[in-house]
């Protein structure tokens, strides 16, 4: 008999608890307001319905966990997450897991970049170490005879890295900080690459999905230094089959894909439509590998909340991609 499970992203836009700076330009939650967003973000995960969610932008995990309480469907469910480090400035928000398949092993946090990736880079004025947001990496036993790794991932935004005392309103300093910004972002994606290559070794490894918030679409640079497009492939690595260690966008390789409705976007800005929100995943459920252990059939973007622009409303929609696992028989 076939089995579905459903993967799900959401970055939801600043949950932290009232009474909290999280950033010097944004006034912290009311009492109030607080109850509002844990409200309408308890609701929007009980209509995602999904097996396994991926967050990000949370500040306080007690306040996830309050949603979670507050929920229908994951009040029992299985949390893994950790707060920021609040000797790290600026403070910037952590990701989060919560699944309702139980967890195959504890969870693992990697903040730094890899060392291998550190002894690489040319050196700079202000070496980067840290990934901006660590990762998250949670193994989920979703059958008895079947684990999935699932990597929870927010690299770094578009905002421009300003130093110290410079002019914002220059706007040869702003090429300048937005060009630091995507040296981070593209420092970010080869750090993660590093870090999948670890998960995925040689010879087998458990599925993979890579889960979150690029700030950058599927056919950038940085997002596609993630998935290995382009990348040699040894011999070794595929046996020749063209997968190898790659990892593929959902969005591109579901089977009940229709372009007549097709109305994917996780994210607004300027006025311009984007789907920054992306699930990855390895070749055990892309469609074409002849060893798959199972398929993405369907990719939604629920996203109707983004344009009503309520205040407790995340400004991102979420992204459920649906995969039907093979009869092992």
């Amino acid at each position: 008999m076939q089995q579905e499970i459903r993967f799900a992203t959401f970055n939801v836009c600043n949950l932290a608890l009232p009474g909290m700076t999280f950033y010097d330009n944004l006034p912290p939650y009311t009492p109030e307001e607080f109850e509002a967003k844990l409200n309408w973000l308890a609701r929007k995960i009980d209509e995602i319905d999904a097996d396994i969610i991926a967050f990000q932008e949370i500040f306080s995990q007690s306040a996830l966990r309050d949603v979670l309480a507050r929920s229908r469907n994951y009040r029992e469910a299985h949390h893994a997450g950790f707060d920021p480090d609040p000797g790290i400035e600026p403070l910037t928000p952590s990701v989060a897991l919560v699944s309702r398949l139980p967890l195959a092993a504890a969870p693992a946090a990697f903040h730094g970049l890899p060392p291998a990736l550190l002894a690489s880079l040319a050196p700079q004025a202000s070496p980067l170490t840290r990934f901006t947001r660590p990762l998250l990496h949670v193994q989920v036993q979703v059958t008895p005879q079947l684990k999935v790794n699932v990597l929870v991932v927010h690299l770094k935004s578009k905002r421009p890295d300003y130093l110290d005392g410079e002019d914002v309103n220059d706007p040869a300093l702003f090429d300048l900080a937005s060009l630091r910004s995507l040296y981070r972002r593209g420092t970010e994606a080869v750090g993660l690459r590093h870090v999948l290559d670890g998960l995925m070794p040689e010879h087998g490894h458990a599925p993979l999905v890579v889960m979150g918030d690029f700030n950058d679409i599927a056919e950038a640079v940085t997002t596609q230094l993630v998935t290995g497009v382009g990348r040699p492939q040894p011999e070794m690595d595929g046996l020749g089959d063209g997968f190898g260690r790659r990892l593929f966008d959902s969005y591109r390789i579901q089977a009940r894909r229709d372009f007549s409705r097709d109305v994917g976007y996780s994210h607004i800005h300027e006025g311009v439509f984007h789907t920054i929100d992306h699930v990855l995943v390895s070749k055990e459920f892309h469609p074409g590998w002849p060893h798959a252990l199972g398929a993405v059939t369907e990719v939604m973007y629920m996203n109707d909340h983004i344009q009503l622009g309520n205040p407790e409303a995340s400004d991102h929609g979420a992204v459920l991609v649906k995969v039907a696992l093979r009869d092992p028989a």
